[in-house]
This record gives C-alpha cells, sequence and structure tokens, in this order.
C-alpha cells in the first residue's frame, strides 16, 4: 500500500474527452412533406487544464490518482440538435510545477503563478451532422463524420519550491531552527543529527504586514551534484530561491570545519549550475551561543572575504537583525522581477513663447438653432470646437 508522504515528483497519464458523432437522421413531422436531414453536430470533448494553487503543496493527490480523464462529448441528435459538450478537466498543482512530456522529455508548462492555467491535452471536435451534406442533387444523404481521436499521453510532473529565499546548509547547521524562530513554521527539530527530507515553506510578517516567504530546503553534503545524497532533490528546490541564505554551523558540533562547510556548499551549487552563484547571497554564522563559535568565527573571517551575520537559534541574538536584512535584499528583487517601473520618458520639447495673439472679433454667429450672436474669442480654432458656424461679414459697397 503506499503511504502517504511528501511527493515533489510524479508521472501521469492523461486523456482528453473524445468529439461526439455528428448525427443522421431525417425530419418526420406531421404537415411537413419532405422535411429532408436534420441530424445535429457532435460535441467537443473536454479538455485537460492543469492550475496553479498556491493551497497546494504537494503532489501526493496525483500520486494516488495517476490517471485523468477528461468527458467526452455527446452524439448529435434530430432536428439539428447540438451533441453535449465535454466538461474541462482542472488539475490543481502547486506553484512551482513543471511538466515535461515523459516521452520525449520536452518542457510543455511551468506553472509558477497562482491561477496560471495550461491546457496540457485538448478534447476532440465534434463530428459534422449530415444535414452538412446536403445539395441540390443530394437531398437525403445519411453521410455523417465521428468525433476526433482524445489526446492521450504521459507526462511528467516535477515540483520546484517557490520562495523568496532558500535556506542552504550542511545537515544539522540548525536550518529548521533558523525557521522556526522567524516564522510560525513548525519543522521537525531534534537534539539529534538529521536532515529535512522534504522542503517547508514559512513565511515572516513585518509590521508593515508585508510578507517574504523562506524555505527550509533539505542539507546538501559533499558531491551532492553528483547525486549523493539528497543531491539533486536539493539542488531542483533551491534553483527558483530568488534569494539564497547560507547557515554556517560556527560551532562545528559534527567536527567539520566552517570554512571548509562554506567553500563545499559554493562547489556544489556551482557544479550544478553556474547561475546560481550569481544571485544575492546572506551569510549566517549560527550556534553562535557555543563557546567554540567565537574561535571558528575568528578563523572563518581570516579565510572568507564578505560579511556574516552572527545568530543563535538558542538565545534569540541576531534574528531581528537578520529578519531586517532580508528585508532590505528581497525588496530591490521583487521591484525588478514583479514591479514593471515606468520607463523613462523623454521630456518634450517646449517651444518658445509665440507673440500674443489678437483677438479675434466674429460679427455674425449663427448656430444650428439660427440665433444670432456676437463674440470675442482668441482663435478661429475655438470657434469651430465650440461647435458654431462663422459667417463673414459682407462688406457693404460705397455709395457714390
Amino acid at each position: 500500500m503506499k503511504s502517504r508522504r511528501f511527493i515533489d515528483r510524479v508521472t501521469v497519464h492523461v486523456r482528453s474527452g473524445k468529439g461526439g458523432d455528428g448525427g443522421s437522421s431525417f425530419l418526420r413531422e406531421k404537415y411537413v412533406d419532405n422535411g429532408g436531414p436534420d441530424g445535429g453536430d457532435g460535441g467537443r470533448g473536454g479538455h485537460i487544464f492543469f492550475v496553479g494553487d498556491h493551497d497546494t503543496d504537494s503532489l501526493v493527490r496525483l500520486y494516488f490518482e495517476p490517471l485523468v480523464v477528461a468527458e467526452e462529448g455527446g452524439s448529435g441528435r434530430k432536428k439539428q440538435m447540438h451533441g453535449k459538450d465535454g466538461a474541462d478537466r482542472e488539475v490543481k498543482v502547486p506553484c512551482g510545477t513543471s511538466i515535461f512530456d515523459a516521452l520525449t522529455g520536452e518542457l510543455l508548462a511551468d506553472i509558477t503563478r497562482h491561477g496560471q492555467r495550461e491546457c496540457l491535452a485538448r478534447g476532440g471536435k465534434g463530428g459534422l451532422g449530415n444535414i452538412h451534406f446536403k445539395t441540390a442533387t443530394h437531398q437525403a444523404p445519411t453521410e455523417h463524420t465521428p468525433g476526433e481521436d482524445s489526446d492521450e499521453r504521459d507526462l511528467k510532473l516535477e515540483l520546484k519550491t517557490v520562495a523568496d529565499i532558500g535556506l542552504l546548509g550542511f545537515p544539522s547547521a540548525g536550518k529548521s531552527s533558523l525557521l522556526a524562530s522567524i516564522s510560525d513554521a513548525h519543522p521537525k527539530i531534534a537534539a539529534y543529527p538529521f536532515t529535512t527530507l522534504h522542503p517547508i515553506i514559512g513565511t515572516v510578517a513585518y509590521p508593515d504586514y508585508s510578507q517574504i516567504r523562506v524555505a527550509d530546503i533539505p542539507g546538501i553534503i559533499k558531491d551532492a551534484s553528483e547525486g549523493v545524497g539528497l543531491g539533486l532533490d536539493f539542488l531542483r528546490h533551491v534553483s527558483r530561491s530568488r534569494i539564497l541564505l547560507m547557515v554556517i554551523d560556527m560551532a562545528g558540533t559534527d567536527g567539520r570545519e566552517p570554512w571548509q562547510d562554506y567553500r563545499t556548499l559554493r562547489a556544489e551549487l556551482k557544479a550544478y549550475d553556474a547561475a546560481l552563484m550569481e544571485r544575492p547571497t546572506l551569510l549566517v554564522a549560527n550556534k553562535m551561543d557555543v563557546p567554540e563559535a567565537k574561535a571558528n568565527l575568528a578563523v572563518f573571517r581570516k579565510k572568507v572575504r564578505g560579511r556574516i551575520l552572527q545568530i543563535s537559534t538558542v538565545d534569540g541574538r541576531g534574528l531581528d537583525t537578520l529578519k531586517t536584512r532580508l528585508w532590505e535584499l528581497i525588496r530591490p528583487v521583487a521591484g525588478r522581477r514583479e514591479i514593471a517601473e515606468p520607463e523613462a520618458v523623454e521630456a518634450p520639447a517646449v517651444d518658445a513663447p509665440s507673440a500674443p495673439i489678437e483677438p479675434t472679433r466674429v460679427s455674425r454667429i449663427l448656430d444650428e438653432a439660427g440665433t444670432e450672436e456676437i463674440v470675442e474669442i482668441i482663435t478661429a480654432d475655438r470657434v469651430r470646437n465650440a461647435g458654431f458656424l462663422v459667417i463673414e461679414p459682407k462688406k457693404k459697397k460705397k455709395r457714390r
């Protein structure tokens, strides 16, 4: 029996609805002679859509129901009645799901937004009824066409966690404790060495009601880019994080050297995807409440250049500073990727002020009602825009 667990990869079989067949019938009605063909068209088969949903965090539903089938279209009926269209099937998946063709490996859709709707299997078109084959020389046709076949294929779905911040570090570096300290998430925390087996998302709230999403990603070890340990299970989820937060066990509680952990993390990221090295990265020294951490930090700063924040999830030191720093980092990233900044627009050239225009006197103005008025305006355009008809006064001839 399948056990309930976090699922981030699954293969499903999808089949859209078959189009309904066209009808073949003739009108049989009292007082209607030679009614002729009246078979209706078949209905369209149902489509299959995959929809992004931020309330769904796993592919476990598709793991237990790997067959997705849409409704078939109804057949055409007499009196030119159109067959019923098959109902569309919508499958909710977590944001960050990539959908591939299982045979060719082609990327068919990448669902990253809530409400994003992608059609992965289109229903067949309905067939034509015999009414479409009536001609002057073929007045009683029995021909009709069947509906189109359904679209059937195997799809491979992979979930890559979408978060603003991705926590990186070796197992037992304190990533889960950090996530529980800065958010309301409740990851597993214990006093013995272990690693998180699946990503856990936590939301960090700020006084101005803004929020950022932080992901606790499975721990990394040496040669993870080659599949050692959780391997690609870790690296696949970190690829969508916009900012990387490296958590270093500065106390070296597992007998490792903190500076060597840092170098290993960077080497594995570069081996998996060199583009990850260009993302904003924040370095955090955890477990600073342990006495050995201060001596290791002094050596770490000699071997590694850059700013490092000191925190402890036990006594809470540095956590407020870390939250502030995360918000300072995420704001410019969000501004570049989500908020469309207005493009720079060149200011129009301002012409030099022209000489004042002398008022133009209109001696006779007649509107549509024939009312006669005398006004004084600046330009003739204002007269036209007002809807008046300008009639120039006739010049009187001088008497001799």
